[in-house]
């Protein structure tokens, strides 16, 4: 069990790694994932987040503590504890973000983060079905991304009255200008959820110099001499020591990421010593910069078929499996959402503030099914929370999930915001040709006057729930809170880094994933960099021909040692001793 990488952590990012750095041969790459291979059935079916979404065989099942600011409640965080982790489970939405995002890290420091810097990678990743007239988008990458193959005529009417209450038309969010309503784009092939693990592992689990490790649940790392040199995991039960030459990359998530480091000593002493773990190094903004997207979802019952009704009896579900199963077409292939919209609050606005979510179904939660009458949902949230909570662990034992305290509407701009977002909803409700077939507002209801901003935010504090979009924990950058440096290195420990989600210094405009999968393709090119030969003319007097050498150069290893005799030159790669 020794290799040159180990990658904790199978999920988005966490893929990627492990496809781009065995891609070549020349190193050992071992992927330890918590969970089991994505053998269940419904992962790949697109509607099945219906399914895995609070499924303990699939998901971690997460719950926050209780937050007062959202009436002191606990709500479900749900992440994926599978192959392909949270992209095997989520609503497979794609979406990049705004570039201003990325200006806005490379401003914060984040050398190498700006648009101009990961567009690139973005465009490596994806294999993009739809139209690219301004040459943004790939076309050769592994993962698929293609417009969604359902349609309802109540999410076309939807688009339709928000273009007539003043909102223009996009047809591609993920180009340079994102504002605009329209419908999403998914990670999805054909009729068939398309995955990280889909994409990134299954063309490269046949190589000898890849092992995927699952049911191996990461306990701590290993460290000597203020060098990481492993990780400690139980595996399928047992527990073992695996060993990594090269480096340890934790791509375990945002909550994953952070507990792992606060287990093995590395983080705030205050969160770590009262559970009677050694200090390695005090980073004091591990678990903390906890960002997410908090959804508030207004219900309208309406006189058109939506899959409330569509799927309220056994006869119609077997219809639509039987439609699935043949032609891999109709309700079976929803996406969490079919129409979006990111628009902004205020008019002077640079760039679009809020996001909709368009949902032709209406649910209390996925995993206990849609609403017995015809209805759809208008989920909408802040782009760019300034709120961030914090996580801490609980106990020593890895098996014990941290306490997440995810602070939401904490700030007045977060609390505007969500309010302003609510009543442009109600607004969009109002044209045509979506209003004459609302019957009724279920949610807020007519309890909650469309001005009274009090009562509005009152709702949103009692009914709002997340998207699923944490980030930040082990955020990048050069402050004193950073967690890793632009090249995703933890600071104070050496061969050690992370790349998923809990490295974003902000929050991107939008759905996660795309952006996870992003950090993973950028990761695995600067470690390939860092650790990549170069040539080195050697000319050593009183010899010929000159001689070549290759040095590899690695910063977490002692100098390469050069020296030279009167009977030409002799060349020590020291890590290779």
């Amino acid at each position: 069990m020794e290799f040159d990488f180990i990658i904790v952590g199978a999920g988005s990012a966490g893929c990627v790694l492990a496809n781009r750095l065995s891609a070549d041969g020349r190193h050992r790459v071992a992927l330890l994932e918590a969970g089991p291979r994505d053998r269940n059935l419904w992962i790949h079916v697109p509607v099945g987040y219906f399914r895995t979404m609070g499924n303990p065989g699939t998901d971690w099942c997460y719950k926050t503590q209780n937050d007062p600011r959202i009436a002191n409640r606990s709500i479900s965080w749900p992440r994926g504890r599978v192959l392909g982790g949270s992209s095997s489970i989520n609503g497979l939405l794609y979406v990049r973000g705004q570039p201003q995002d990325y200006d806005g890290w490379a401003q914060m420091g984040c050398t190498g983060w700006s648009w101009e810097d990961v567009l690139p990678h973005f465009k490596r990743s994806e294999s993009w079905k739809g139209p690219n007239s301004t040459d943004l988008r790939g076309r050769d990458g592994p993962l698929s991304v293609q417009n969604s193959r359902l349609t309802r005529e109540i999410v076309d009417h939807w688009v339709e009255a928000a273009v007539a209450a003043g909102y223009k038309r996009t047809e591609d969010y993920n180009d340079y200008d994102q504002e605009g309503v329209g419908y999403f784009q998914l990670t999805m092939k054909g009729g068939r959820r398309c995955s990280s693990a889909v994409a990134y592992l299954r063309p490269a689990e046949g190589r000898d110099n890849l092992r995927i490790i699952t049911d191996a649940q990461c306990e701590r790392l290993l460290i000597e001499n203020g060098q990481v040199v492993g990780v400690r995991a139980h595996i399928k039960g047992h527990m073992q020591d695996i060993r990594a030459h090269r480096e340890t990359v934790l791509s375990a998530g945002a909550i994953g990421s952070p507990q792992i480091l606060m287990l093995s000593g590395i983080g705030d002493p205050e969160d770590i010593t009262p559970h009677g773990i050694q200090m390695t190094a005090e980073l004091k903004g591990v678990g903390k910069n906890l960002q997410d997207h908090l959804q508030a979802r207004l219900v309208f019952k309406t006189n058109l078929s939506t899959i409330n009704v569509e799927t309220n009896n056994l006869f119609k579900k077997v219809l639509i499996a039987a439609q699935y199963a043949l032609t891999q077409t109709g309700p079976m292939t929803m996406a969490a959402s079919l129409g979006t919209g990111f628009l902004k609050t205020e008019p002077h606005m640079e760039t679009p503030d809020i996001q909709f979510h368009i949902q032709p179904f209406s649910t209390d939660s996925p995993g206990e099914g849609a609403h017995r009458f015809s209805a759809f949902t208008a989920s909408v949230l802040q782009l760019r929370p300034e709120s961030a909570g914090h996580l801490t662990l609980t106990s020593a034992n890895m098996d014990d999930h941290p306490a997440i305290h995810p602070n939401y509407l904490d700030t007045p701009t977060d609390c505007r915001t969500i309010v302003k977002g609510i009543q442009i909803a109600r607004q969009i409700a109002q044209h045509e040709p979506l209003k004459s077939h609302i019957t009724e507002e279920h949610a807020p209801g007519q309890g909650v006057a469309m001005e009274d901003e009090d009562a509005t935010l009152d709702w949103a504090r009692r009914t709002s729930v997340t998207i699923y979009h944490p980030t930040g924990t082990c955020k990048m950058g050069i402050d004193p809170m950073a967690v890793v440096d632009p090249r995703l290195r933890v600071r104070g420990v050496s061969r050690l880094r992370v790349a998923d989600a809990s490295i974003m210094p902000q929050i991107t405009s939008g759905n996660t994933n795309a952006p996870a999968i992003m950090i993973g393709e950028k990761a695995s090119t600067m470690i390939l960099e860092d650790i990549a030969p170069w040539p080195v003319l050697l000319c050593v007097p009183g010899t010929y021909p000159i001689k070549w050498r290759r040095i590899i150069p690695d910063k977490s290893l002692h100098p390469v040692a050069l020296s030279s005799t009167s009977g030409g030159t002799r060349h020590t790669e020291d890590n290779q001793l």
